[in-house]
């Protein structure tokens, strides 16, 4: 196995790691595809931590240079990959829109307490954005609720997840953009000694992440407006060619 992946989340601190691999060139791209079980450790693997603006390395990049994964580690069945990778995001992306929904991001009532302090409590625009966003907790809140619901009736996860999610990212966006604004110089220098002081600087810095975990928010909505909404896909020309016509390999 030869090939490259960015954007993998904790892979550092991973014995295993799941992976799809084009195994059949001959038929159109989401066929042909398995999952494996992939040792980390295995010769060729190579993992490299991204560091990021906020001083984390959350993110990896991993190599596959001639990697062997024996038979035994396909998940599901041979060529049937995709059904088991998109299984697999619409649980992750309940998990992220909905079971952890704004649990590492300051909530409305944590800004509202720091733009009592700031002095901003009175401010209409203010007040405008911290009910907003505490509306933006309540939605998710209850998609959250109805997706957990749904699950223990034993109903497979929906585009519902994408919903949460999308709805989380934006407002971890906002939060974060409120919280700096409203900590102001704060935000940018603090004492050393200060307790708690870095919160917005560090949240400010690091949920651009968030537009790239389960999917970026374009897939995001795509998902919803295809499969909520009933929007028409956009054309594909390519959806019934052979893989190999699409790349001129047969791939590895």
């Amino acid at each position: 196995m030869t090939g490259q992946k960015i954007w993998t989340s904790g892979a550092q601190d991973c014995d295993f790691g799941l992976l799809i691999a084009r195994t059949d060139p001959d038929v159109p791209k989401h066929r042909g595809i398995t999952m494996f079980v992939l040792d980390l450790s295995s010769p060729g693997a190579e993992i490299r931590p991204i560091h990021q603006m906020n001083g984390e390395a959350h993110f990896n990049e991993i190599f596959l240079d001639g990697v062997r994964i024996p038979a035994a580690n396909v998940v599901g069945r041979v060529n049937d990959g995709w059904r088991a990778a998109t299984t697999m995001l619409a649980n992750e992306r309940v998990s992220l829109g909905a079971v952890r929904a704004m649990d590492d991001t300051p909530n409305a009532e944590e800004l509202m307490e720091l733009a009592r302090t700031r002095g901003r409590a009175q401010d209409p625009v203010t007040r405008r954005e911290l009910v907003e966003l505490w509306i933006a907790e309540r939605t998710v809140g209850l998609l959250g609720d109805r997706i957990t619901s749904a699950i223990l009736r034993g109903q497979t996860p929906g585009p519902e997840g994408s919903v949460a999610t999308l709805v989380r990212t934006d407002h971890s966006r906002r939060a974060a953009r409120l919280g700096a604004e409203l900590a102001g110089a704060t935000t940018a220098a603090w004492a050393p000694d200060a307790d708690g002081d870095d919160l917005w600087a560090a949240t400010l810095l690091s949920v651009p992440a968030l537009s790239i975990a389960g999917g970026t928010d374009e897939i995001l909505r795509t998902i919803i407006g295809e499969r909520v909404l009933g929007l028409p896909k956009e054309p594909q020309v390519d959806k019934d060619a052979p893989f190999r016509e699409l790349t001129g390999r047969a791939g590895t």
